[in-house]
């Protein structure tokens, strides 16, 4: 079964953020940092990603993805932060 990841994008100055579905991570941050696949992204340079999880089933991701669409950003914030307490930018392998 292909994993499927939700994930959290966000500029610089972390400002503004997205959240995103892919089946490839590192393919769609590279997207993301060259401007490409979402308008989005682009007129707000979110490149850095900060947040990530992973799903065995994409129907279970797209719950996931859904679900984080329609929080507020204080409670995306807090959640971010159980993991990535900096905020600092993820770098991913591959």
């Amino acid at each position: 079964m292909k994993t499927s990841y939700v994930y959290i994008v966000t500029n610089k100055y972390r400002t503004t953020l997205y959240v995103g579905m892919t089946s490839n991570l590192s393919k769609r941050i590279t997207q993301h940092a060259n401007g490409e696949g979402s308008i989005f992204t682009k007129k707000y340079n979110l490149t850095d990603l900060i947040y990530y999880e992973d799903f065995l089933d994409i129907n279970q991701a797209i719950v996931r993805e859904k679900q984080l669409k329609n929080w507020k950003r204080e409670w995306k914030m807090d959640l971010i932060k159980t993991k990535n307490p900096k905020l600092e930018t993820i770098k991913l392998l591959g």
